[in-house]
């Protein structure tokens, strides 16, 4: 057993394991607070659900630039720079949002702040990911995205359970400061343990750069089928929230374990269903997981079921699992080697924007359909079963490069 566990460590070079602790601590961090925000400006700050999506579409559409963006500067001045800048802000970010909050601030300060410091926190993440494709074989990609995934899970599942607990004794503000913690703890990290993976010969962050992958033509039709998935993800942080616990009628604790019910499955089967699906073309398992999302957010219509609310939420983790790692995967196969951050940035401005363009459509939809539940969830699971035809079109189409698995 110790060999086999061996192995399993040696599969990968020490730097993914770091990245996975790092993604532990990061989205910990991020769901002990985050999912929560629109539910405190909601409830306790009484904005409208279209006015909760208005701010995080700005925040992500602002911070979807600045990822862009990053990836230029990951394959210019390296991935651990930009890695150390965006988790120091980070921390700064939530320990101001925390004294935000408990001073009874104005909204219009909290959301500035939330998101100038999103936008400079989502910088990391193409530093992130061009650091997987710089140290994982090609054949493992899929692999080593799952991994990640698995730490990234872990804390999706501890930290909505510690926030739904400290939600309920202690103010909201105490949420944010705890994930500035969690941001601290991640910037030691990879201040002590993550060297730089970027080689010599690197490109230029000016504009034609940054704009380059565009001429890819299999990376920008890849890009838009996966925006209209990024839009049904995007459901997840805010419309489900809402709905789950001011619709729905389930308790905070409720929802809370729903989200941890998500990451703990992601925890245990998203490793070996990322081993199982790399077997498959990159558009079938595209394709596979679009369905998967359609149909357990058609279960949401029937949340006030708690048992139906659970099957929904299970069916789309198997979404989840199979589609997240994939998509990166197909980035990574695309990008040349001297573009890796440019081709992440781009893909991770495609990802911000189309989670923030989620929760706004769900405001629109949860103020517009205040009584039935059926026209909110049919219109998401629309959204995915176009982006499941899209990604059968794009795996069939010529100018597909490579044969990575296609």
């Amino acid at each position: 057993m110790r060999n086999g566990a061996r192995q399993a460590f040696r599969r990968f070079e020490p730097g993914i394991w770091v990245l996975t602790a790092i993604g532990f601590l990061n989205v910990a961090g991020f769901s002990i607070s985050v999912p929560f925000l629109s539910l405190y400006l909601y409830q306790e700050r009484g904005l409208s659900m279209t006015m909760v999506g208005t701010i995080m579409l700005i925040s992500g559409l602002s911070s979807a630039v600045t990822q862009g963006f990053s990836g230029a500067l990951a394959d210019r001045f390296g991935r651990r720079p930009l890695l150390l800048g965006t988790l120091l802000v980070s921390g700064l970010v939530y320990a101001s949002i925390a004294v935000l909050i408990s001073a009874a601030t104005p909204i219009v300060i909290i959301v500035i702040v939330y998101t100038v410091g999103r936008s400079v926190v989502m910088m990391m993440r193409p530093a992130i990911t061009s650091i997987v494709v710089d140290l994982a074989p090609k054949a493992r990609l899929t692999e080593a995205f799952g991994l990640l995934r698995v730490g990234q899970n872990l804390g999706w599942a501890a930290g909505p359970a510690i926030g739904g607990y400290l939600l309920g004794l202690y103010p909201y503000a105490w949420l944010f400061g705890f994930a500035g913690f969690t941001s601290a703890a991640a910037f030691i990290t990879v201040f002590f343990l993550m060297p730089e993976s970027l080689g010599k010969g690197t490109e230029k962050a000016d504009l034609r750069g940054l704009l380059s992958p565009a001429k890819d033509r299999s990376f920008l039709t890849l890009t838009v089928f996966n925006l209209l998935l990024f839009i049904v993800m995007g459901q997840m942080v805010s419309t489900l929230s809402v709905f789950a616990v001011d619709r729905a009628g389930l308790s905070t604790a409720q929802y809370g374990f729903l989200l941890t019910l998500n990451g703990i499955i992601v925890v245990l089967f998203q490793y070996p269903m990322s081993r199982a699906v790399s077997r498959m073309s990159r558009a079938t398992a595209l394709m596979l997981g679009s369905i998967f999302y359609g149909i357990g957010y058609l279960f949401m219509t029937w949340a006030g079921a708690y048992a139906l609310a659970i099957m929904g939420m299970i069916i789309i983790t198997v979404g989840e699992i199979i589609f997240s790692p994939v998509t990166l995967a197909a980035v990574g196969d695309l990008a040349p080697v001297k573009q890796r951050g440019h081709y992440m940035g781009l893909y991770g401005l495609s990802e911000t924007l189309g989670i923030s363009l989620g929760p706004m459509l769900g405001g629109v939809l949860l103020d517009a359909f205040p009584t039935n539940a059926l026209p909110i969830w049919g219109v998401i699971t629309l959204l995915a079963f176009a982006a499941a035809i899209g990604f059968g079109f794009w795996g069939g189409r010529p100018f597909l490069k490579g044969g990575q698995s296609q």
